[in-house]
């Protein structure tokens, strides 16, 4: 990869200049939104939402249209044996390394038309512009559409990454099932995959990833931001905490004596979330699912389980935090009896100095507003930056709404992002 010094003298590639139809929106802005209202159709619900999980008619649907697309657009398509989806702009030169692009193509339970395949959207319509504009690239250039980002239909996420990367391998399939008893493996061997019918998973050949997202929050539309440029991809603790005490009547236990787990748990929940304030409000602490027994209206609860979701973009934040939350319990207990059991431990992933530099030049050089940030939600970009120099950009998602119908963001915020991604992989590829 070219250094950065070499980039700032080079020129901005074509200006990607677009002409206005009436309605003041570019081609590329009609281009986009349209694109991504066609691949929205693929899933469509009952609650004008998105539904299209790993695996279904719907998921099969998107990925052949998406197939069929690419074809047309002068890309060499194949699929990998999990699912993923690649659209290849084959280099002119001697080197193997690939340069690629590209999100995820499911979708929650009644989800928005955003996520994830704004990115896949953005990908081929970048390749499309650079091969119109200048021909074949130096270095290969692929974009993929990967199969799986959010397990909303199997307990795991990040099959399609994860697979390339060396997270999950196709064996795994065999031992995840969901809650309907739908085995993983089932599922994907119902479409061919993972059958050695296609190219294996894993690569060795990505020289970088670059993924193009909607934020999914409110700091760029708070800043007035047009892009993000994601330094780090925070780290995540959960733990499941269970208090145990006594069940009793509830008119004839005095107060005094009680062995009341829910009243410990919600003086625990209360110490956990105020612990962000420590740490300048950067660590995020969500209690998010609680259980109590015998669950009754005049039962003293006697047991209660809750979860603690913890989130910082630096893994020594996250140990002190569990530290903290230990002594916090030992604190509060009492003569109760709590556990507290750590069942997720993922480090922070930064990405790629070189291109983030690279990304707030392009978008200084194109009067784009730009800033940096962290971000709170996972994406596949987390599983590539533990190997390869991976590049997370985000355009802003209106009211930071998203995994919801409602989730939008402007076409030509859309645009902006697009024209950012066009100029990155033309500096890296051309």
């Amino acid at each position: 990869m070219k250094t950065i010094s070499h980039f700032l003298k080079m020129k901005i590639a074509g200006g990607i200049a677009m002409v206005a139809d009436m309605t003041g929106k570019s081609k590329l802005c009609q281009q986009i939104e349209e694109n991504v209202s066609w691949l929205s159709q693929f899933g469509l619900d009952e609650k004008e939402g998105v539904t299209r999980l790993l695996y279904t008619e719907q998921w099969n649907a998107a990925q052949k249209a998406l197939e069929e697309k690419m074809k047309g657009l002068h890309l060499k398509t194949y699929y990998d044996d999990v699912g993923n989806l690649f659209g290849r702009l084959q280099g002119t030169g001697s080197e193997q390394q690939v340069i690629l692009t590209g999100s995820h193509i499911d979708t929650v339970i009644n989800g928005g038309k955003y996520d994830g395949a704004f990115g896949v959207v953005a990908g081929i319509i970048a390749l499309q512009y650079l091969y119109a504009h200048y021909g074949s690239p130096t270095k290969t250039l692929e974009v993929v559409s990967l199969c799986e980002e959010e397990g909303s239909r199997f307990p795991l996420t990040y099959w399609g990454s994860g697979n390339m990367n060396g997270l999950h391998s196709k064996s795994d399939a065999k031992h995840v099932i969901n809650k309907e008893g739908v085995k993983l493996d089932d599922a994907m061997k119902q479409l061919n995959f993972g059958k050695g019918l296609h190219s294996e998973p894993y690569r060795t050949d990505i020289a970088s990833f670059i993924e193009l997202h909607i934020e999914q929050g409110k700091q760029l539309e708070m800043s007035r931001c047009d892009i993000g440029i994601v330094s780090s991809i925070v780290g995540q603790k959960r733990f499941t905490v269970s208090v145990k005490g006594e069940s009793n009547h509830a008119g004839t236990t005095p107060m005094n004596i009680r062995k009341d787990a829910f009243y410990v748990s919600c003086k625990l929940a209360k110490a956990f979330i105020e612990l962000s304030e420590k740490y300048h409000n950067a660590l995020y602490v969500t209690v998010g699912k609680i259980t109590l027994s015998p669950n009754a209206p005049n039962v003293i609860p006697g047991y209660v389980e809750f979860t603690v979701d913890i989130r910082h973009h630096e893994y020594e934040v996250l140990q002190e935090a569990e530290r903290e939350m230990k002594e916090i319990i030992k604190r509060t207990a009492g003569d109760l009896e709590v556990k507290i059991d750590c069942w997720m431990d993922e480090k922070p992933v930064a990405m790629s100095e070189e291109l983030s530099e690279l990304s707030k030049i392009i978008s200084s050089e194109k009067n784009i507003s730009s800033r940096e940030l962290v971000s709170g939600a996972g994406h596949d970009s987390q599983v590539f930056g533990r190997r390869v120099p991976t590049c997370l950009l985000f355009v802003p998602s209106q009211d930071g709404i998203s995994h919801s119908p409602k989730e939008f963001t402007k076409g030509e915020q859309l645009e902006k992002g697009v024209k950012v991604l066009i100029e990155l992989l033309y500096k890296l590829a051309y």
